[in-house]
């Protein structure tokens, strides 16, 4: 009768003062159920005058009346959905002919899942999930995880978040592919990258190939694991190859615990120790035994006391005498060409040649080649010349090496004429200053 109309409005306005999907405008919008309470009844003034009662009458009833009750509202997405579908089940409520309802269930956009679009797809979180932003229309899209093709699903990981100063936080689940990491960015253990693939191909890591007799099984576990990045495997003493599957020049017997060294100046029959030359003259010195490690970031080891055949422990014929450090005179008259503080990583028997890759962290003196700090290869002339591994050269520990610069091929050499002693701080100061004072 008096068509008066009610509103209420969730948000008042003006409505761009506040930002819809943020968590102020969401607690007031987030309406799941609404009540209306009638406070007083009222009589109805437009009902037609009737003629005047005969007889008394009862006063006019008093009700409680709406004409009408409409409620708007739409689904509720987080500003990353243009439209809602109905949700699996639902059965619509037909009135008047026509559907009136609001379905719930957002199509997502952005890289977002969800009912309401209320957290990131299984590859995109990287970052944290955030609203859009209704007042700047930023989408704020979740990020792809970097899983290099080998998983399908990640998680936001708030330490990995925070320890890369807020730039990347997804941690790749499951990774597939005899992959591991972070990222699924290595090979596993007891795997190595194939660089002839590109490392998202499914078969990048390739098994590792290393000959049961010949390779080492770490202390880390049961098993032969080789280096991740080349797939040469660790071996055991006196033994060669990327696969440790013959004995190192100068050696024989290829077998459980390695290889012997041979009885002769040079070379013997790999498999008999028979010297190849009558003139072959006996040698009694003494030779460290052949150490190799993964990469830097793994532990290194040792052989147990009984196991291979180490020329620490048996007459070999190399010689290894150390370089005493006494007269400066005798250093300098030794005429290093290059001194270095190096860590040694790992060594690798190349056939012709080994190679021992380190990590210098120190130049003392450098003369005709250009020695920088870092990863660089130091080359040991007597393993190649006798099948020796002199001077001794662990991997793991860190050693100051002096020794002779090969200008014609730009390589670090290192052999029994080489100074190499166990890193100190104080035989680094004493051997800085004799080069200072006495082999200008």
């Amino acid at each position: 009768c008096f068509s008066a109309q009610v509103i209420f409005r969730a948000l008042s306005p003006p409505y761009a003062a506040e930002d819809p999907y943020s968590a102020e405008a969401q607690a007031q919008l987030k309406i799941t159920n609404l009540r209306v309470r009638l406070l007083e009844r009222q009589g109805c003034p437009c009902l037609p005058a009737s003629p005047a009662p005969r007889l008394p009458q009862p006063p006019p009833s008093l009700h409680f009346a709406i004409y009408d009750f409409i409620v708007k509202g739409s689904c509720f997405c987080n500003g990353h959905a243009d439209h809602c579908i109905p949700v699996a089940g639902f059965k619509p409520v037909k009135a008047a002919g026509v559907f009136h309802v609001v379905h719930g269930k957002c199509m997502c956009k952005h890289n977002t899942a969800g009912s309401h679009c209320q957290h990131c797809a299984p590859l995109y979180n990287d970052q944290p999930w955030q609203a859009a932003d209704g007042k700047t229309g930023a989408p704020k899209e979740c990020q792809s995880c970097k899983c290099n093709g080998h998983a399908d699903t990640c998680h936001f990981d708030m330490d990995a978040w925070l320890a890369s100063g807020n730039r990347s936080g997804g941690v790749c689940d499951n990774c597939q592919h005899n992959t591991e990491g972070q990222h699924c960015q290595r090979c596993k253990l007891g795997f190595y990258r194939d660089l002839r693939k590109p490392f998202s191909a499914p078969d990048a890591c390739k098994p590792c190939s290393c000959h049961p007799l010949g390779s080492a099984v770490l202390p880390l576990g049961p098993r032969t694991f080789c280096d991740p990045s080349t797939g040469d495997c660790p071996c055991k003493p006196g033994v060669a190859g990327p696969r440790c599957d013959h004995c190192l020049p100068g050696y024989w017997g290829f077998g459980a615990y390695g290889c012997r060294p041979c009885d002769c100046a040079r070379s013997c029959d790999p498999h008999t120790g028979d010297c190849s030359s009558s003139s072959d003259v006996t040698w009694h010195n003494e030779a460290p035994p052949f150490h190799a490690v993964l990469n830097e970031s793994e532990p290194t080891w040792g052989w147990e006391d009984e196991q291979g055949f180490s020329a620490l422990r048996h007459s070999g014929k190399c010689e290894c005498k150390e370089q005493v450090l006494g007269n400066p005179k005798v250093f300098c008259g030794m005429k290093y060409t290059y001194v270095i503080k190096t860590k040694i990583l790992s060594a690798h028997d190349k056939g012709s040649h080994a190679e021992v890759n380190v990590k210098i962290k120190k130049v003392l003196k450098s003369t005709k080649l250009k020695i920088l700090r870092g990863k660089r290869t130091l080359y040991p002339e007597s393993w190649t010349n006798r099948g020796c591994t002199c001077p001794i050269l662990n991997p793991g520990l860190e050693y100051l090496v002096a020794g002779h610069e090969d200008i014609r091929t730009g390589r670090l050499i290192v052999n029994m004429k080489s100074f190499v002693h166990q890193w100190k701080s104080a035989l680094g100061r004493k051997v800085l200053e004799i080069l200072k004072r006495d082999c200008n």
